[in-house]
């Protein structure tokens, strides 16, 4: 996984989401005829597990996940049930259910349990792509620090 940079919907099964951790998220790209916009998640992608002893080491890496032409949105997140100090909050995993509407048009509807602290991303959208932004470094977490986490020029 750490020879490329960059996937896209045809990769999802290649990929994986677990413990995935997503420090904020934005609206790009509005389309106002049709009501969508990119969707971004700004995101500490794991490209490695690698187990060693009694532990993991992870190659973790800075990155964009950005769902296209993003519809329907539907946001739960809680802090205060667990209450859990403000950290970025955790992908449990990533799921997707093909949409064909009866004008062809063709979609799919995307659920992202998160699972620290409770939560859920629901939403509608044709295609993703995943982009490194920054430079890739072992961690015994899965988490990036705020100094590693500088994007790469």
């Amino acid at each position: 996984m750490t020879d490329r940079t960059l996937w896209h919907t045809e990769d999802f099964d290649l990929l994986s989401w677990h413990d995935v951790h997503i420090h904020g998220l934005r609206f790009a790209s509005f389309n106002e005829s049709d009501g969508t916009a990119e969707l971004v998640l700004d995101i500490d992608y794991i490209l490695e597990w690698v187990h060693e002893g009694n532990a993991f080491v992870f190659t973790v890496c800075a990155a964009e996940l950005t769902f296209h032409d993003t519809f329907n949105l539907r946001l739960e997140l809680d802090y205060k049930m667990c209450s859990a100090g403000m950290c970025p909050f955790m992908i449990y995993d990533i799921h997707r259910e093909p949409l064909v509407f009866s004008t062809g048009y063709q979609s799919f509807r995307w659920s992202i349990p998160i699972h620290w602290p409770q939560g859920l991303i629901e939403f509608e959208a044709p295609a993703f792509t995943l982009q490194l932004v920054g430079t890739p470094a072992e961690r015994v977490g899965q988490c990036l620090t705020s100094e590693q986490r500088v994007r790469s020029s």
